[in-house]
């Protein structure tokens, strides 16, 4: 499999930048079941209303020609007022139900960088390609199978109702309209029921669509990464200086300590302890291996005692940290090789010390 197949799942940095971009998914027939739907039941609501104000205008035409008057404004006025709260309604419930199911489905996603014009799609050569692009012959298909089953569907519905309608011809006008709108009725609301399953499927297939779009091949998920979290390389480079830089200040800290316990050659860590400043040894610096020798070296070069203590040095290593006082469970261990070192080097100032804050605890 090519490095530039498209098969790793989508990042999320990618889904956001799309939807910011107002690349989403949303089906056009869910639009039209749902306008659909609301248009017809609001039809339903309406009709008494719609009926009686058409009858009204009706009778107030009958009125004037019976009274032989010439034609006032007014009949231009009641014919626009009467479009108004006939035709008004449902047009705001087509704008509305059309942008809340557009929404939903989108998820309350706006963008506006779709209304801004891009020239690069009055190209004809691209328009061409678009035409006839696996995308539109997919719809043609589907529009191909919805007309072939919605005049299927309408057929046998007609081919059932054929016989009531010819029967209609020896009702009177009131019954067989009352008939001719229930079954209509009834006609539109199986051919919602219709749309309702291929709106359905429809949505379906748009979802595995734009996941498909959206899709990314492995070198836009290195790049990514990269982009995101950083170059890898440059990343360790940076940590490779910040423990060098680190070392550097722990190791000028060396000659300042009192004694270095050690194991022998691959730990390593520098003690210091002054009563004035802190309760109990502090930890100059540590490291093992090449550090450890380091820390070593530059002790033997100030004349620093080291002594050799292996269990010592392994219990404390993991434990210490730079720059901390060493925990309390190595406070008798330490304090010996301490009052070794003060005494060997003479040093009773700070032996005589320890002994009075001792007293004081």
């Amino acid at each position: 499999m090519a490095d530039g197949d498209k098969t790793e799942a989508p990042s999320e940095k990618k889904r956001q930048d799309a939807r910011k971009e107002g690349n989403v998914f949303q089906s056009a027939d869910i639009v039209t079941v749902v306008v659909l739907f609301g248009v017809f039941y609001a039809v339903r609501f309406m009709i008494p209303f719609i009926y009686k104000d058409l009858r009204n205008f009706l009778s107030f035409i009958l009125e004037l020609i019976q009274e032989r008057e010439p034609v006032s404004s007014q009949i231009y006025y009641r014919f626009l007022w009467l479009l108004v709260k006939s035709a008004l309604p449902l047009l705001l419930i087509t704008m509305f139900l059309g942008t809340i199911s557009s929404l939903v489905q989108t998820r309350f996603n706006i963008s506006f960088k779709l209304v801004v014009p891009k020239f690069s799609k009055l190209s004809p050569a691209r328009g061409f390609t678009k035409v006839f692009s696996k995308r539109n012959l997919v719809d043609l298909i589907k529009n191909i199978i919805k007309i072939v089953l919605l005049i299927n569907f309408l057929y046998s519905i007609l081919k059932a109702d054929i016989i009531p309608i010819a029967k209609m011809l020896h009702m009177d006008i009131r019954n067989s309209s009352i008939a001719l709108m229930s079954m209509m009725f009834d006609l539109i609301t199986r051919v919602c029921g219709v749309f309702l399953i291929i709106a359905i499927f429809d949505f379906m297939y748009q979802k595995w669509q734009y996941e498909s779009d959206l899709k990314m091949t492995k070198q836009e998920v290195k790049d990514e990464y990269k982009q995101n979290e950083g170059n890898p390389e440059i990343k360790g480079r940076i940590r490779q200086l910040m423990r060098s830089k680190a070392n550097q200040r722990m190791m000028q800290s060396v000659p300042d300590a009192d004694v270095i316990i050690r194991n022998p050659e691959h730990l390593a860590i520098a003690i210091k302890y002054d009563p004035d400043k802190n309760q109990a040894p502090v930890v100059l610096a540590k490291g093992q291996d090449e550090l450890a020798l380091k820390i070593i070296e530059v002790g033997e070069e100030h004349q620093i005692t080291a002594v050799e203590n292996r269990p010592l040095a392994r219990a404390m290593y993991p434990l210490c940290k730079v720059g901390q006082e060493i925990p309390g469970d190595f406070y008798g261990a330490v304090a010996e090789i301490l009052v070794y070192i003060y005494r060997k080097e003479n040093r009773q100032d700070i032996l005589d010390r320890a002994k009075e804050d001792n007293r004081n605890a």
